[in-house]
């Protein structure tokens, strides 16, 4: 199959290289120009294990390509998938569905021949039918469907979450577009991998559904830590003991500092607006959001406590500002609310973090201010305020 990348984000580049390490032949587009020279370098532009290589290997077996012509990129595509930002809109919540919308627009004045068109962004319910209306105005000789294909990939274990997935999720209108995407997937379907083949509606609430139900288990027990500490319980065997419940399952019950990164906060701020757009409250949703902005308040004033109630003065050692380990992904990271306060209180910080890198100064200028690395960036990175 020949397919065609847009965007050469996380999402994207993940896609782009695993697909092609399964045999199809994948020209991945970015409109960045620097991005794609780096990649044609070899250079990875984020950090996720094992990457590098698989990339380097299917470059050389030449099924795997960088452009930022978009337009003979999808010419010849049997299918192409969309996997740009959806970030939070700026005001109200929603997901931002124009960088979506845009690639829709450019895709359409683009196809030749019969193409689907998959959206890999998380995106609301309905937003799959509104890139199809797209397409059909920009293109009304355009011949194509329109799937969702919503991605799982935990940063960190992306390509074994490609590779050896709990599930493939498909939506389709067509007998046709689900032929395609069945011979995409192939490979995982000859291992009996579960691939779930539904409606655009559905597909697109899979998604959302389960970030936030993981989102809420993050937040329970984070609660139930508070209490703990009031009580004398230890949390870990608390999780330990009810995790063991089949039911209930151990993983999502490490307490924190609240959760983060590039999904769970934008997905459960976006959930929570989707239900409120359609008069059904998402109740639970929504105080998982605010309960998980607790938890960061909470971690501060317990971090004040032990500094005898104030942060001036004091020099404080941050381990890890990413919002999770084995990546470099500074998004939403419990830190960048942590830090500034800390700062803010007078302290002098020194931050530790082997993945971080540059990004921990610009993810937090106001904080990091002129700070430089004191050590190679082979090394775990330090900066001291």
């Amino acid at each position: 199959m020949k397919i065609t990348m847009i965007g050469t984000g996380y999402v994207g580049l993940v896609s782009g290289v695993c697909f092609s390490d399964f045999g199809h032949d994948v020209i991945c587009v970015d409109n960045d120009a620097g991005k794609i020279e780096r990649l044609d370098r070899g250079e990875v532009p984020i950090f996720e294990p094992g990457l590098d290589a698989l990339m380097a290997k299917n470059v050389a077996a030449g099924r795997l390509s960088f452009t930022t012509d978009l337009a003979s990129a999808v010419a010849d595509a049997d299918a192409v998938f969309i996997a740009v930002g959806t970030p939070t809109r700026r005001g109200d919540g929603h997901a931002d569905l124009s960088y979506v919308m845009a690639a829709a627009d450019e895709v359409a004045r683009a196809l030749t021949d019969y193409t689907v068109i998959v959206i890999k962004s998380t995106v609301p319910v309905g937003t799959n039918r509104k890139v199809r209306q797209i397409v059909a105005k920009a293109n009304p000789e355009a011949d194509f469907d329109v799937a969702s294909n919503p991605e799982f990939l935990r940063e960190g274990a992306a390509i074994e979450d490609f590779m050896k997935p709990d599930r493939v999720v498909v939506g389709v209108q067509s007998e046709r577009a689900a032929e395609v995407m069945a011979d995409i997937y192939r490979p995982l379907y000859l291992r009996d991998f579960p691939i779930v083949t539904t409606d655009l509606e559905s597909a697109e609430m899979i998604k959302y559904a389960a970030n936030a139900f993981l989102a809420t288990k993050i937040t329970f027990i984070n609660e139930i830590a508070a209490l703990c500490e009031r009580v004398g319980a230890d949390v870990k065997e608390v999780a330990r003991g009810i995790g063991l419940d089949g039911r209930i399952g151990n993983k999502f019950l490490h307490a924190g500092p609240g959760y983060g990164g590039s999904c769970f906060p934008k997905d459960t701020t976006a959930l929570a607006r989707i239900g409120q757009e359609f008069a059904v409250p998402q109740m639970i949703v929504e105080t998982v959001i605010r309960v998980n902005e607790g938890v960061k308040a909470r971690m501060i004033e317990k971090l004040r406590d032990l500094c005898d109630g104030s942060f001036n003065g004091r020099t404080i050692a941050v381990l890890g500002v990413t919002f999770k380990p084995s990546t470099d992904d500074m998004r939403d990271a419990p830190s960048l609310t942590i830090v500034p306060a800390l700062v803010g209180g007078g302290a002098k910080v020194r931050v530790v973090d082997p993945r971080a890198g540059a990004r921990a100064r610009h993810c937090c200028p106001a904080s990091y201010g002129a700070m430089t690395p004191t050590r190679p960036q082979t090394t775990p990175t330090c900066w001291s305020s």
